[in-house]
């Protein structure tokens, strides 16, 4: 079994609540609402819901970045560049030159350059976000994610940088279990260039 598979339970975790008559689901805060014949609770929509686990995520992310950089003596951090195409006949160099610009802006340098195609996976379903493309085969069976983690248990690079989360993964879990193998056993970060927390409107 791979070290990704391991589903950590937090906050998000709905709570069975017991009512006079039955059981129901606890979505959301607050008081119950009254009448029919038992209380209703309030639902949290699901984009609060989505937008306050985007913010764990960002956190866990820069935990781990913060834990590279405090072990760093002055020099600059060596990334991975990783790119998921979505067909074999895609190429990786649009991402690349994205990947290389950030790079250049906050003074990392691009150790390697890795990428792998995108394959559906048919005969699964994951409620995944509005922003993904489909459900595809987890990173860590992905070669060329496997050679970035290789490199990275190697210290031959200190983080990977890739264009955004989907790239690695559109599951929460999945995504969380991925950053937190990149900072505990590779002792690496995952740096993205569009946020996993969308910014408030202004």
């Amino acid at each position: 079994m791979s070290p990704h598979d391991a589903v950590k339970h937090g906050a998000d975790v709905l709570s069975l609540v017991a009512f006079d008559r039955g059981r129901g689901k606890h979505t959301g805060g607050g008081s119950p609402i009254a009448g029919d014949d038992h209380p209703r609770w309030p639902r949290t929509p699901l984009r609060v819901k989505r937008q306050s686990r985007a913010g764990q995520l960002r956190r866990v992310r820069e935990y781990f970045y913060r834990q590279v950089v405090d072990r760093q003596d002055d020099q600059p951090l060596r990334v991975l560049a990783y790119s998921l195409v979505p067909s074999p006949r895609a190429r990786p160099d649009e991402d690349w030159g994205t990947l290389q610009a950030e790079a250049d802006l906050l003074g990392y340098e691009i150790a390697a350059r890795l990428h792998d195609v995108a394959v559906p996976v048919t005969t699964t379903y994951l409620q995944a976000s509005s922003a993904s493309q489909g459900v595809y085969t987890p990173p860590w069976d992905r070669p060329g994610w496997r050679e970035a983690e290789r490199q990275l248990r190697e210290g031959l690079a200190d983080g990977v940088i890739v264009l955004d989360r989907h790239n690695i993964s559109s599951d929460d879990d999945e995504y969380h279990a991925v950053i937190k193998h990149l900072g505990e056993h590779c002792r690496a970060f995952l740096h993205l260039v569009i946020s996993d927390e969308p910014v408030a409107p202004t």
